[in-house]
């Protein structure tokens, strides 16, 4: 089932999406991902029309955490030694923004990158789990786009200027809870012309490992997302181009980038 968070005549709502459009909903999203029982939830209003509202992000984390080098066709693109251990690190909840919001370019940078990424969405406070229980903890996926300011992250031998931007995270455009994470096509059109094209079975370390690694160090949160990595090609956006991720079962996460 695919859930959303969307603005209609100024009103916060929750929803499912169906073959006919959003049914809104009487809980939260997180409670929603949760339930077996959706029906009971079901508000009495006429389905509403997803081109009659604005989509908003799913979720509001506490913390997006992210990882590095996470697909093995990436690192040999790189030609860099496959990692040990997941890598780590973490963007702001100021840096997420929804589809078809903007992504603003920061006058302090020269290069901005795209990432694609399938992104989960913790659904209960996990804290030093076991990797067998994971999936008690995952509530569904969505898209994910980890913009970077590439030659800040250089320049300062660490990335979290370069990784926490304001809108520096879209993500979207709902969550789908009914898809099979490890074997998904994940895909990035920059102004229509593909430019990372991989599938999810190519993760080093598989989702359930992350949630799993990630409950060990922090706590995470409902509501929290784990971006999971990039697959190859990533490359550089200018103001004007409109990026695309794509994730198979999920939808189109799509952005364009201005300056202010």
């Amino acid at each position: 089932m695919k859930f959303i968070i969307y603005l209609e005549n100024k009103v916060i709502k929750t929803g499912i999406i169906n073959e006919e459009g959003v049914k809104e909903l009487s809980c939260p999203i997180i409670d929603a991902i949760k339930t077996s029982e959706i029906a009971k939830f079901l508000k009495d209003q006429p389905i509403t029309n997803l081109s009659d509202i604005k989509i908003l992000p799913p979720v509001k984390p506490s913390k997006v955490v992210c990882v590095g080098l996470n697909y093995r066709d990436h690192a040999l693109e790189l030609g860099m030694e496959i990692p040990q251990e997941p890598v780590l690190f973490i963007k702001p909840p100021t840096t997420v923004i929804g589809t078809l919001d903007p992504i603003i370019y920061p006058k302090s940078s020269k290069q901005v990158d795209y990432e694609a990424e399938l992104a989960v969405v913790i659904s209960k406070k996990a804290h030093q789990i076991d990797e067998k229980e994971a999936k008690e903890y995952m509530g569904g996926y969505t898209a994910l786009n980890d913009v970077t300011a590439r030659d800040l992250q250089q320049k300062d031998g660490q990335w979290t200027r370069a990784k926490s931007f304001d809108t520096f995270c879209p993500l979207g455009p709902w969550i789908d809870t009914e898809i099979n994470p490890s074997n998904l096509d994940i895909s990035l059109k920059l102004n229509n012309e593909v430019k990372q094209d991989s599938n999810t079975k190519n993760m080093i370390f598989p989702p359930e490992e992350l949630v799993s690694f990630i409950s060990n160090i922090m706590t995470l949160h409902p509501g929290d997302v784990i971006a999971t990595g990039t697959p190859p090609g990533v490359g550089p956006m200018k103001v004007g181009d409109v990026a695309e991720v794509s994730v198979e079962g999920i939808g189109i996460l799509k952005n364009e980038v201005t300056q202010i």
